[in-house]
């Protein structure tokens, strides 16, 4: 049996054609990231089944649930899948309690893979139990609408934009239940967002999606530091690096963090060290020198070698380098290219502000 998520969809709706054929992996996080418009939710209602291409394909751990061609389909309601909506959609005359319940009751004893009460920790819900939908706040409806996705035992749960409804504070709040939940489940996750801040924080592996096609899918970090894919145009483009917290500096409130092209010294964050973390580093915050800097405020310099370069707009190039076999990016002006005569294999530094790593 196959471990993977195997789809084929194509599906006309007027203009726009839906034309997207690839595999996700059957555990962890997979995020599909384009502008609004691009296909992403057209493609999650296909895998649901609640919309219907007229060529598609789908198996799910090498079970068929949808083949146009053979002529079968799995109703959406006999699919072992959760579906969470941008707001939350609850039962409104339901309390929590009740609404996490619903979906739990009707699956059968034997085959509940997690217990009412972990689901209940996982996302701090023992608070909110006795209250309404109508009493609870954004961030809280999206965490119980979660919780009741979790509890009727899928087998692919899918996100449409989940926080889009929610306000800067809220999404803050829920970030850290996400997190958990791509940590502490084995369910498939397929997570629409158009917020690379949201994917940086829990994708594993990454589909780009534009006008109802996939222009490219893989790992997380290995698409996001392609420099031929437009992604790398955006004003946040930037690296995902996997780091470890080493240790806390208390008197100038910093943390050290480690991985394979070095240490990194970022603002406080508050976890023990010892903890896993990736970080976005931003292009537009990485800059280059030939020779190792002297004295400077800039805390990070890393050793690094150019691996390749492309022109990006007007004057502007994205630069990718190898930094301990870790991939990063940069974005320089082509005058400074020309200035320091910068060229695929050459050894440089890497000067990257610790105000500019983010979470």
């Amino acid at each position: 049996m196959t471990a993977r998520i195997e789809f084929r969809f194509r599906r006309s709706l007027g203009k726009f054609v839906l034309d997207a054929e690839g595999e996700i992996p059957a555990r962890g996080v997979t995020a599909l990231f384009g502008r609004s418009g691009s296909g992403k939710t057209s493609l999650l209602r296909c895998m649901a089944g609640l919309d219907r291409a007229e060529d598609a394909y789908l198996s799910v751990a090498g079970e068929c649930w949808h083949d146009s061609r053979s002529g079968f389909f799995l109703p959406p309601h006999q699919r072992a899948i959760g579906f969470v909506f941008q707001e939350g959609t609850l039962f409104p005359h339901l309390r929590v309690s009740a609404n996490l319940e619903y979906g739990y009751k009707r699956a059968p004893a034997d085959e509940r893979s997690r217990t009412l009460q972990q689901t209940i920790e996982i996302l701090e819900l023992e608070s909110l139990l006795d209250r309404y939908p109508a009493q609870l706040s954004g961030g809280e409806r999206q965490r119980v609408a979660i919780g009741r996705a979790l509890l009727n035992l899928p087998r692919l749960l899918l996100m449409d934009e989940p926080m889009a409804s929610l306000d800067r504070g809220h999404k803050k709040e829920i970030l850290p239940y996400l997190e958990k939940l791509h940590i502490d489940s084995d369910i498939p996750i397929v997570y629409v967002t158009h917020d690379l801040d949201e994917l940086t924080r829990i994708a594993d592996h990454l589909i780009l999606v534009d006008q109802g096609r996939l222009t490219a899918q893989g790992p997380l970090e290995q698409i996001l530091a392609r420099i031929d894919l437009p992604i790398a145009r955006e004003s946040d483009a930037g690296a995902v690096i996997r780091t470890r917290i080493l240790s806390h500096d208390e008197e100038y409130h910093l943390t050290q963090l480690g991985f394979s092209g070095g240490e990194l010294t970022v603002g406080w964050i508050d976890r023990p060290a010892g903890s896993d973390i990736r970080i976005r580093i931003h292009a537009k915050d990485v800059s280059l020198a030939i020779s190792r800097p002297g004295q400077t405020s800039i805390l990070n310099v890393l050793p690094a070698e150019i691996r390749e370069m492309s022109v990006h707009g007007r004057g502007r190039m994205i630069v990718r380098l190898d930094v301990g076999g870790i991939p990063l990016l940069a974005r320089i002006t082509q005058k400074s290219q020309i200035r320091l005569a910068l060229k695929p294999g050459m050894k440089v530094y890497a000067q990257i502000k610790s105000v500019a790593l983010t979470l």
